[in-house]
């Protein structure tokens, strides 16, 4: 639970995309367009339907005739080329007319309970029009393009949970596939992606390859409003971390693999070794730790003999092994021996959500949480706080745009706004307070500052992934490592950070098209094959 671990995640065959195409396929899932209304230009909408968990849903999107100088990947953005709405039912013309006036004004406008996510997405200009123009003429694009950028257009934004008026959450979590985490999001980003392919197609004039289609995901641009979310729902942390955990657990338990599950392991570190040649970033530091992991990879793959796959424990002694390599190639390990087990771990993402908050336990003897802190919090309060560069880092949420943001404490206004999110410096104080007599009840009623921090330390108790046990204000937090642990829980690929504070990523490059979902388990971390 340290930044720079977090900061190396993959995806895995537990991330949210992974899992939404399982449960896809298994419903048997049939995606129709019953509406086209788009120009030769490709501006108009478009209506996908589909029938999930015993339930009708809907995505409508809009196509815009944006000026070059309005696209941006700004949160202060107000116009984008494509809009969206993810329907609660079938949409009759009234609620699609409804919908093709509002989505495109994002936050300025107003949703109902029938809209369940709210989203936008611009073109990548350049690989888009390169797209269109090779169809016209009749040919395919250049692989070497589509390589190079991977998505027809990115996302600066996916909303749900209840934001500008559309359903809360609670409204579809217990509905059929719909009760993981971000499964409305993650449905609305793959129908999103089959558009993208559609609109190509139409105002090119001719049909894109399969195998073209496949590698064009989903781009999306995610920078600070998304890093706090780790700190605040440290319950749903924990669930996703016990789940990685004892899935890890669960395969290296393994006593003997067969030969189909050797294949496979062959197969997956070739693969790897492809993706990694495949993914180029600019920025520099990204680049010297992709770089790393293409030079230890070799090195990785040459400690995986027959002998070695077929002695006892393998998977075991793999994960023992890969501590000798950097924690980027530690990671892309553990995440590479969970694919081949589905039938081992897959129904472990059921327990990704959870109903539980954080709570206080106000008859704890306050001995019993001195020993607590004592315990699981010496990370925190080992720190000196007073320290400039231990306090450089104050999280506030811009007025302009309800956004978190991070400032620096001593060379920027601000701090008065601050945000808790100083976890660490929070149990530091509450240590220093605490007095070993009575309940913890007395103690918060005469110092009820530090009821955040009592809950805090509590909940690590009963959740031992519910922290993230670095400090989230000193001069050393890269926001980015928050960024990129979530993102590669969604299922995101081919990290691209533009600064330590937000990042692009790919979604669902190499998932199945819409009519492709009986072959929907076999797309980690893929490789073009145009």
């Amino acid at each position: 639970m340290r930044l720079r671990r977090m900061g190396a995640a993959f995806p895995t065959r537990l991330s949210f995309l992974r899992t939404l195409m399982r449960a896809l396929a298994a419903d048997n899932v049939q995606v129709t367009r019953p509406v086209w209304e788009i120009d030769a230009d490709g501006f108009g909408h478009a209506v996908y339907t589909l029938r999930f968990g015993g339930y009708d849903y809907a995505l409508v999107a809009v196509s815009s005739d944006l000026p070059p100088d309005m696209r941006t990947d700004r949160v202060i953005a107000s116009a984008w080329d494509t809009a969206y709405v993810l329907y609660d039912g079938i949409p009759d013309q009234a609620e699609i007319a409804r919908i093709v006036s509002t989505a495109p004004q994002q936050e300025a406008a107003r949703f109902t309970a029938r809209d369940l996510v709210l989203s936008r997405a611009n073109k990548s200009v350049r690989l888009f029009d390169h797209v269109v123009q090779a169809l016209r003429a009749g040919q395919q694009p250049d692989p070497a393009k589509l390589r190079e950028t991977g998505y027809l257009m990115r996302t600066t934004a996916v909303y749900g949970n209840g934001k500008f008026g559309i359903a809360d959450r609670a409204h579809i979590a217990d509905r059929p596939g719909m009760s993981g985490p971000f499964m409305a999001e993650m449905l609305t980003v793959w129908l999103i992606r089959g558009f993208t392919h559609d609109l190509a197609e139409h105002v090119g004039g001719s049909a894109l390859s399969r195998e073209a289609k496949r590698h064009l995901g989903i781009g999306n641009a995610t920078g600070l409003g998304m890093a706090p979310f780790l700190v605040n729902h440290p319950l749903l942390l924990d669930a996703w971390m016990q789940v990685r955990e004892t899935a890890i657990a669960r395969v290296r338990a393994i006593t003997q693999l067969d030969t189909d599950q050797i294949g496979r392991i062959y197969d997956l570190v070739t693969r790897t070794a492809q993706h990694l040649a495949e993914w180029d970033v600019p920025d520099p530091i990204a680049t010297s730790r992709i770089a790393k992991m293409r030079d230890e990879w070799p090195d990785f793959a040459a400690t995986l003999t027959p002998a070695a796959l077929m002695a006892p424990k393998p998977i075991d002694r793999i994960m023992t092994q890969s501590g000798q390599w950097s924690v980027d190639t530690q990671e892309l390990i553990a995440a590479l021996v969970l694919e081949p087990f589905g039938d081992l771990i897959d129904g472990l993402t059921d327990c990704m959500a959870t109903p539980f908050v954080p709570e206080v336990d106000p008859v704890m003897p306050c001995a019993e949480l001195r020993g607590l802190i004592d315990r699981d919090w010496g990370w925190a309060c080992g720190i000196d706080y007073d320290q400039p560069r231990d306090c450089a880092q104050f999280w506030y949420v811009s007025e302009e745009k309800q956004e978190p943001r991070l400032g620096n404490r001593h060379e920027e206004p601000g701090a008065e706004f601050e945000t808790r999110l100083d976890i660490g410096r929070q149990v530091k104080a509450l240590a220093a307070d605490l007095t070993d007599d009575g309940p913890v009840g007395r103690f918060l009623a005469q110092y009820p500052a530090h009821r955040a921090a009592v809950r805090r330390v509590q909940t690590l108790d009963r959740h031992p992934y519910a922290e993230i046990r670095d400090n989230l204000i000193g001069a050393d937090c890269l926001p980015i490592d928050l960024l990129r642990c979530k993102l590669a829980f969604f299922g995101a690929a081919k990290f691209d950070p533009k600064s330590d504070r937000w990042t692009r990523i790919t979604l669902c490059q190499g998932a199945p098209l819409f009519d492709e979902l009986d072959a929907a388990d076999d797309w980690w971390l893929p490789v073009a094959s145009i």
